[in-house]
């Protein structure tokens, strides 16, 4: 348990660096986020509260994939959605004060690469502890070990089709669509492998805890 703290501590602290790499950037972020930035677009939803209602949308998702109703998950869910905001908000304000926004193009977009992998690491750090994690983590966590076979590359890929039905649907509204770019073809192709990867060489002896039966010890 020691170590499963350690581990959830620091995986939150990268996710959150990590989105806010790929925030400040602007070459292009996750595709939840990206959903979030095109709702504002289409409709003037503030983007944080859409960030907080797709989360928990998500945590809702998540007490029917598994079959339970399962409160302290789902609070401890909303509770990690939290954190990482004003995580990703602290983060952001201090890459945007170094002047990162204006970087050249080249350079701002291995910086959204290197965001984009540094919060897969954070993914499978926070997914092997099962402590916290945000809840669409949770999902995929859920999809990969209940509903997939252990194969975490299929179930980004199933977690990227809401938003990017949300896309398509704000498409009609706006004709165009944000805050996709180079580091979201990135994520969506990388996502799975990065964190199947990450499972294996970032701290190998941290093993997922994931219990398909909830009265396991």
């Amino acid at each position: 348990m020691p170590v499963r703290l350690v581990a959830l501590v620091c995986s939150l602290v990268l996710n959150a660096c990590g989105n806010a790499l790929c925030v400040s950037s602007n070459v292009g972020s996750g595709f939840w986020t990206a959903a979030a930035v095109n709702l504002h677009a289409a409709f003037g939803f503030d983007v944080g509260v859409m960030l907080f209602c797709i989360g928990l949308t998500n945590a809702l998702t998540n007490q029917v994939l598994i079959r339970r109703i399962d409160i302290p998950r789902f609070v401890g869910e909303i509770g990690f959605v939290l954190c990482f905001s004003y995580f990703v908000d602290l983060f952001t304000t201090i890459f945007t004060a170094i002047g990162m926004p204006s970087w050249p193009w080249l350079v701002r977009m291995f910086i959204s690469l290197l965001g984009v992998t540094t919060f897969c690491i954070a993914i499978s750090l926070y997914q092997r502890a099962n402590i916290l994690m945000h809840p669409n983590d949770d999902t995929t966590n859920i999809l990969r070990f209940m509903y997939l076979k252990g194969n975490a590359t299929a179930a980004q890929l199933i977690d990227f089709v809401p938003p990017i039905l949300i896309m398509v649907v704000t498409f009609f509204f706006t004709h165009q669509v944000q805050a996709v770019n180079v580091g979201t073809i990135y994520s969506f192709f990388m996502n799975g492998i990065l964190i199947a990867t990450a499972d294996r060489l970032i701290f190998p002896k941290l093993v997922h805890n994931f219990k398909v039966d909830p009265t396991e010890n």
